[in-house]
Parts: C-alpha cells; structure tokens; sequence
C-alpha cells in the first residue's frame, strides 16, 4: 500500500505537470513542469522525502526498461529512418555530447559556489 500512495503522489504531481503544460503558452515539456513542482515540493518540505523515495527508488531502477517502446519504434520505422541513419547518429552523439558538457559546467559552478558559501557562511 505504502508504494501506491507513493506512485499516486507521483502521478498527482505528473498530472499537474500536464494541466500547466495545457494552461500556460511556454515551450515547456509537461514533465519539466512536473519536476520543477516536485523539486520545489520536496525542497520545502510540503512533501516529505519518505513520502516519495522507495517508488521513486523502484523507478529509476526499472528506467531501462521504459526505453523498450521507443527501441521497438525505431525498429518498426527503420524503412522511414534508414537513408538518414548517419545524420540521425551525428545529431544524437553531438547532442549527447553537448549535455553531459553543459551538466558538467553546471555542477561545476554549483560545486564552487556551494563550497565558496560554506568558507563565508
């Protein structure tokens, strides 16, 4: 019972997510939106971490398995994919590449400020 009140609060904040997604005219993913409301539910404690974590656990776990829809559809339209298969890689390994050097720079930064406010605070 504990993980399916767990999942229901996921899924109430996920849903939210959409609802704004829906409501506001930004370019934003329902699932940023999502996140953003969880970050900042848990971050001021509305929501305690208990509340959330083993389900939260279970899923990151079981990740991989959610990608099996999206690898069976790009199987199913490689007819589709196959003339452009290499523009496809170059677009994913840049972009790949891009992420992990801006989240690098960006935990960087977070990383020195977080240890400069320590030495003053």
């Amino acid at each position: 019972m504990k993980y399916l009140k767990q999942f229901l609060i996921i899924l109430a904040i996920s849903f939210i997510g959409e609802v704004l997604h829906e409501l506001l005219p930004l370019p934003v993913p329902a699932s940023i939106y999502g996140i953003l409301i969880l970050f900042f539910l848990l971050k001021t404690e509305l929501i305690p971490l208990s509340s959330v974590r083993d389900t939260a656990r279970f899923l990151v776990e079981i990740m991989l398995v959610m990608f099996i829809p999206a690898a069976v559809g790009i199987m199913d339209s490689w007819g589709i994919i196959a003339p452009s298969w290499l523009k496809y890689l170059i677009m994913t390994v840049g972009s790949t590449v891009i992420v992990m050097a801006v989240s690098g720079l960006v935990t960087q930064a977070v990383l020195r400020r977080g240890k400069g406010g320590k030495r003053h605070g």
